[in-house]
């Protein structure tokens, strides 16, 4: 059978989903073949839950009241699932530069391919990491509350997810190496530390609290919070107010951002 009849038999995007499940077995593969990349990044969220639980445990309070460690179990979520496009730009970058995307854009298959298979890749990663960093947190005593509540928690934390791959991939095309991705982690924290994932914003000066309310992650954070049931930690702006509604746009807004703007760089790539 001929290339030009085989295709005829399926659709183009039959064959662009088929693209994007190889990219991702490629990924999957991957993950296997080099067991201490996912020993790390499975094993950094579990140091971080119980570094973070035990030293910051006993020692913060709780606008409002209850227990601290119920308060930073979601942040730590969040946190992780912010943490993650560092890893996303990594692994895009590397192949970038081992010419391994340029092999793939040689190849007849659809451009948005490589882009859309890392997403889902990350995605199934980033399922991993929260069902062992859930798992930690209620080995140390967190108790969510179940049901409905939770489901949709485990969703806003992936959709937080799922917007910054698209930062991820977007970096990974623009840095010149893996050691510069590596540094995107000195952007990372400052952004992660002025959130509400350790402090309550009512607790930082009123120009840092407003900056930290306003922070998406936030947003994320304490949707979260309220629908495992665990202390919130209050706050009287807006946004905090709504924190349900932006944790559901902002991934929308920043996913309208780079994403284009990902696709648009790898198009943009020398064949």
């Amino acid at each position: 059978m001929s290339t030009v009849e085989f295709d005829a038999g399926h659709s183009r995007a039959y064959w662009a989903l088929a693209d994007v499940w190889n990219i991702v077995r490629r990924g999957l593969t991957h993950y296997q073949r080099q067991p201490v990349n996912i020993a790390w990044q499975l094993g950094f969220p579990i140091l971080s839950v119980l570094l973070y639980g035990y030293v910051f445990g006993s020692a913060m309070t709780v606008p409002g009241g209850g227990d601290y460690k119920d308060f930073l179990m979601p942040g730590m979520f969040v946190m992780t699932m912010a943490f993650g496009f560092i890893n996303t730009a990594t692994l895009v970058v590397y192949d970038s530069t081992k010419g391994v995307i340029d092999r793939f854009r040689s190849m007849p298959m659809a451009s948005s391919a490589v882009v859309a298979g890392r997403g889902v890749t990350d995605l199934l990663a980033a399922c991993a990491e929260l069902a062992i960093m859930m798992l930690t947190a209620i080995a140390m005593g967190w108790r969510p509350d179940g049901g409905l509540g939770f489901l949709a928690a485990f969703g806003l934390l992936l959709w937080l997810r799922f917007a910054l791959i698209w930062l991820g991939v977007w970096l990974g095309l623009l840095v010149p190496n893996p050691e510069a991705a590596g540094g995107l982690f000195a952007v990372a924290f400052p952004l992660t530390m002025i959130s509400s994932i350790f402090v309550a914003p009512q607790l930082m000066p009123d120009w840092l609290g407003w900056v930290a309310a306003w922070n998406p992650i936030s947003s994320t954070a304490a949707a979260t919070r309220d629908l495992f049931g665990t202390p919130v930690g209050g706050g009287d702006s807006w946004v905090e107010n709504h924190a349900l509604l932006m944790a559901g746009v902002w991934p929308v807004v920043l996913t309208a951002i780079f994403l284009p703007l990902a696709v648009r760089r790898f198009q943009k790539l020398s064949r």
